[in-house]
């Protein structure tokens, strides 16, 4: 037996009278606020209005499940469509099975939809939600305690996962907590996109690719220590390879966009910096003068009329003398 483990919930589910309460959709709905609440400030400190994140967010958020769900569905087809399988269980998410994948490529697909009807640039809109996008994933991880799902090989450390199910094919026993390991990940992730994103002021794209980047790395070497089923390849689980070719490209965008279109955005969304800004009519002024003073025929019609006037005062002087 042993003598530290991080316990397994006995039940992932809870209900209030008939109204089931899940874990694992517990995890992912405070993930989402998470990221939308994470995702407007830095929306606003770029120069957005506030609620326009949320109101992407409607877009991105049915589309990423969506995409979570298919690119699972058809990685592990198995689960649901072989001899013995029922395939009305492809629909039953709170079950588990979301594929990061899926989730970002058709999120970003619904993100984008949104982004278009607010004439808003989709790559700045991605890179303020880039770090809460891996705080969500970081608390979604914890679902997967909830149903005692996708953990490692067995070991005997003293952080290691107490399973005690024996449904659906586990077996009772201690494994590496690959779930805590992305969730420690993850936020390691999110902290390296702010900080970067303030000490390199990244734009265009650079601060998501860099998440993407960062993500896929960590995401190789915990897929290599999970036991679930999974097809192969080479060797290779298929997530292994989806991280490396993910990694490849989201590194290849960060350089290539570095190089043509440096910096970050003047203007995030339009309509926000319209017209002067506050103290602008002041200094327009003090504009005029100094153009004024530069003029060489300004200041001579100035010093003209200036001794004409004082000959006037001078004549009016004498005549009343």
């Amino acid at each position: 037996m042993e003598l530290a483990y991080i316990p397994s919930p006995s039940r992932g589910v809870l209900y209030l009278g008939p109204i089931p309460l899940r874990g694992y959709a517990f995890c992912i709905i405070i993930g989402v606020f998470v990221a939308v609440w994470l995702g407007n400030k830095r929306w606003i400190a770029r120069g957005g209005r506030a609620g326009t994140v949320a109101d992407i967010a409607v877009w991105a958020v049915p589309f990423g499940l969506v995409g979570g769900r298919l690119y699972h569905v058809i990685t592990d087809y198995e689960l649901y469509f072989s001899p013995g399988r029922d395939w009305v269980d492809a629909f039953k998410v709170w079950q588990g099975g979301l594929g990061i994948w899926g989730a970002i490529a058709l999120g970003a697909l619904g993100a984008w939809i949104g982004a278009r009807r607010r004439g808003i640039p989709m790559p700045a809109y991605a890179d303020a939600v880039a770090p809460g996008i891996a705080f969500a994933q970081a608390i979604g991880r914890w679902g997967n305690w909830f149903n005692q799902e996708l953990y490692g090989r067995e070991t005997h450390v003293p952080w290691a996962l107490h399973i005690t199910s024996s449904e659906g094919g586990r077996v009772p026993g201690y494994y590496h907590p690959t779930f805590l390991y992305e969730s420690l990940w993850c936020v390691g992730v999110a902290l390296l996109v702010i900080w970067a994103d303030r000490r390199f002021t990244l734009g265009h794209g650079r601060a998501f690719a860099l998440y993407v980047a960062a993500y896929c790395v960590g995401r190789g070497w915990i897929e290599y220590m999970r036991v679930d089923d999974a097809h192969h390849i080479l060797g290779l689980r298929l997530n292994d390879w989806t991280a490396l070719v993910v990694f490849l490209l989201a590194v290849t965008y960060i350089v290539v966009s570095s190089k043509m279109r440096p910096g970050r955005e003047a203007v995030v969304e339009p309509g926000v910096s319209d017209g002067p800004a506050e103290g602008t009519e002041g200094a327009d002024k003090a504009e005029d003068k100094a153009e004024d003073k530069a003029d060489p025929e300004s200041a001579e019609a100035v010093e003209s009329a200036e001794a004409v006037e004082a000959k006037d005062e001078a004549e009016s002087a004498t005549k009343k003398s």
